[in-house]
């Protein structure tokens, strides 16, 4: 395929190929330790993120799941980011896959009043980090984030992108 995958919002069809990409690029690609046991959310993804403000898409060529997007209500107009994967052979500037799922949950965010969308990430996604830097993240530390963000065990990294300081520019 040459031209971008296009982004929709998650149904259960999508579950299997969601859990698979996910857990292959946490554990063949980046070598986590992390087992789809640990991640119950990724079998309630319409329970768990679609409520609410929060919301879970997916990016998709043709009928074939290549990332995935959430976006977790955690309150007081707040949300995390969380979930955000690409498959790697749709990562970088060809198919912009990274950017058209972080550009539709901003968009949401926007539409829903969302006030800041917070994300943690560990320490060896790297080009995750300069990714959300380029995209108006800014680096915040662990005790600036919102007493109901959901640290996770790997998460040592932590960012803020704050919707409505944003939304002159747009």
């Amino acid at each position: 395929m040459n031209s971008s995958p296009i982004v929709k919002e998650y149904s259960n069809d999508y579950q299997a190929q969601v859990v698979d990409l996910i857990l292959d690029i946490q554990q063949q690609e980046y070598k986590i330790k992390i087992t789809k046991d640990d991640q119950p959310d990724l079998f309630t993804i319409e329970e768990f993120y679609q409520n609410g403000n929060g919301n879970f898409w997916v990016a998709l060529d043709g009928d074939k799941v290549v990332g995935t997007i959430s976006l977790l209500d955690i309150g007081n107009e707040e949300v995390a980011l969380r979930k955000m994967f690409v498959d790697k052979e749709y990562r970088g500037a060809k198919y912009k896959t990274a950017s058209l799922l972080l550009n539709n949950a901003i968009k949401w965010a926007k539409q829903m009043s969302i006030k800041a969308i917070y994300l943690g990430t560990t320490p060896q996604f790297l080009a995750a980090h300069r990714f959300y830097e380029k995209n108006g993240f800014t680096s915040v530390e662990v005790t600036e984030l919102p007493e109901n963000f959901p640290v996770m065990k790997v998460d040592k990294k932590f960012y803020k992108y704050s919707v409505e300081l944003t939304e002159m520019n747009t």
